[in-house]
This record gives C-alpha cells, structure tokens and sequence, in this order.
C-alpha cells in the first residue's frame, strides 16, 4: 500500500528532490522511462529480494556486485564501469542506485566517472542509505590506507527512499541506520527528543514513525548541504563521529563493524574526547546519548562494540587509523565535538592525552 509521499528539496546547483514514502517504488520507472538506456547497479542481496523490480524498470540493464564493504574498491569500480561500456551506455544514458550505502557510494562515482558524468538517482534500501548516504553527492571507494579515500561529489537527479524495504533489514543494518538517525539528531536538537519519545516505535519499526524520522533527517541533511555543497564549511557537521568511526573501521577491517554503529560510538566518543579536552560538554549530553543507544539497542562504548563484533580494537590502533584520516591536517585528526543537541562545534584539534583518555575508559568500560 502506497502511503502519501513527502517531498524534500536539496537546493544545489541543480536541484533536485527526495522522496520519501512507504511504497514509491513504482515510481522509479517514471524517472527511468527518459533515458533511452537505464544502467541499474545493485548488489546480491537486494537483487535476491527485490531483483525483480529492477528487472521490471524499462530499457534497463541490471549489474549485481557483491554483498559488503569489500565492493566499494577500485577493482569493483573498474568493472562497473566495464560493464557500462558492454550495456552501451552513452551520455544520455542514467544509473539507478538501487541498494544501500555501498551501492548508493560506488554507483554514484562511476556515474560521475562515465563519460566525465552522467544522470543517476538513488534508490537507497537501508536506513543509513535513507537518512545520509544517499543524499548530498558524496561518492567514493575505500583504499588500503582509509575508508571513503578517493572520491567526488556528483549530485544525483532524484532520490527515492522507499521505507517499506526497511522491513528486509537485519537488525544489525537497522542498528546501522539508527546510528546515523542519533547522529543526526545530535545536530538537530528537537529530533532527539523524538527519538526518546518514539523510542518504542523505532523499535517495532513502526511504519508512520520511520516516514516521519527519515523525512526530518532528510531534511537536516538538505539545508546543510544547499549552505555547503562541497565541504568547505558547515557540511563538516555531518561528520560528526565520523572521525572516531572510520578510524574503528579500519582497526577492526572493513565491514567488520557497521558503518553506522561505528558512528554512534563514535559521536559519544567525540563527547567525551570533548569534555576530557575541557570543552563545555554536559555530563547530562553523554549519559543522554547513551542512554538512548542503549534503548535503541545500538553499542555506546568500545567494548560493547568489540564485544559484540568479535574484534580487537585498541585505543592506539585508532589514533594512528584517525591521524591517516583525510579530515586530518598534516596527521592530526579534526572533530566535530557535541555540546549539547543542536549545539556543537566543529574543526576541533583535541590534545591526544583527551584522545588517549576517552577511548581508553570506553575501551574498559
């Protein structure tokens, strides 16, 4: 059953929409109808669940990568775009991002690649996709020494975020997902309380609940980046706990431990880090933070995470993993640090004796 979709603007140059609703799908063949030739990139989960649908968009060709982490790589990107040349694609051409962030990453940089760029939308089909990934224009693959290491921005022409496939997840890509949504409520004040209130119906996954927490992170999203496309400024709030969770991503291998729960860790890392550092961040802030983690099922700390994870993950692995960091300035890492909701700072240097203290005591806890 198709519910009434909400529209949001992201007012880049050019513009474009995203749709949020459960059941639009459908719409996506009206976007792929005006291209002579639809590339649809995907990956082998989403195609054995939903293969069909893509298969069913006119004057398609559908490429399936693999499952995971592993597929955002130069050597995944090379035969994507080989597989463009074999389907014929030409300037007019589009690619349809039907996945998760994986996906929503590599197919928007080998769209942007492909004859110096061409049309694509995205189709995210996880929460994280939904709520940060799929929004913005930031492409890129992983390299040995980093995640996300090379990349560009290329906007897409159009978003659709169908929340009915939000039903399919595991509870470990739904823990993934809300670890963004925390996120982004961190910098959007009113939707933590949201979240607290409507903690339960997160839970059940409620279908009005999801419309309503993935509009209002949309939302978020949209009206920082239109102030800053291209990462110059106020768009480094998105990044907040991004620094930490790269860092304990590559400690503990790529894929390892889900992007988004990476980044709950580390948005209450970066609090500590903070408040260890003496910056004006309220105990009340970080036993809040984790409390709705914890309700919310999602790890607070580093040795919940390892526990959880089966991975080793020491606090000086990390700080060398965050000095490679491409945020970092001649090897010293830069955070976004919380202060309270909707209130945070961001190009901090934290001294690494606040660095040393906050993963340690979480690593113990």
């Amino acid at each position: 059953m198709k519910t009434t979709s909400r529209t949001v603007s992201v007012d880049v140059d050019p513009p474009y929409s995203v749709h949020v609703g459960a059941g639009l799908i459908g719409d996506v063949a009206r976007r792929v109808e005006t291209w002579p030739r639809a590339f649809v990139l995907t990956d082998a989960n989403v195609d054995r669940l939903f293969g069909d649908i893509a298969r069913s968009w006119p004057n398609s060709f559908v490429n399936v990568v693999a499952a995971g982490e592993h597929s955002k790589s130069f050597a995944t990107l090379e035969q994507v775009l080989d597989a463009m040349v074999a389907a014929e694609l030409d300037r007019s051409s589009g690619l349809v991002a039907f996945g998760g962030g994986v996906v929503g990453d590599l197919g928007g940089l080998a769209a942007g690649l492909f004859h110096r760029g061409i049309h694509y939308i995205q189709v995210p089909t996880t929460l994280l996709a939904m709520v940060d990934s799929s929004v913005g224009g930031k492409t890129a693959v992983n390299l040995a020494g980093g995640k996300n290491l090379a990349g560009i921005f290329h906007q897409p022409v159009e978003v659709f975020a169908d929340t009915r496939f939000l039903a399919s997840l595991s509870d470990d890509e739904y823990r993934s997902g809300l670890g963004e949504v925390v996120k982004t409520a961190v910098l959007d004040g009113p939707l933590f309380d949201v979240l607290v209130a409507r903690s339960d119906e997160i839970m059940r996954r409620d279908a009005h609940a999801l419309v309503d927490i993935v509009e209002v992170c949309v939302r978020t999203k949209a009206t920082i980046v239109a102030r800053d496309p291209f990462e110059k400024g106020d768009r480094k709030l998105l990044n907040l706990g991004h620094t930490f969770a790269h860092a304990i991503e590559h400690a503990a291998g790529f894929g390892r431990v889900p992007h988004g729960v990476a980044v709950a860790t580390g948005v209450v890392l970066a609090a500590e880090a903070g408040r260890a550092a003496g910056l004006a961040v309220g105990a009340s802030l970080i036993e809040s933070l984790r409390r709705l983690l914890t309700t919310l099922d999602v790890p607070a700390d580093l040795a919940t995470l390892a526990q959880r994870y089966d991975v080793e993950l020491g606090p000086d692995e990390i700080v060398l993993a965050m000095a490679r960091d491409k945020k970092s300035r001649h090897g010293a890492p830069r955070f976004i640090i919380p202060l309270a909701p909707g209130t945070v700072l961001r190009d901090v240097e934290l001294p690494e004796a606040a660095l040393s203290s906050a993963l340690t005591a979480s690593a113990w806890i």
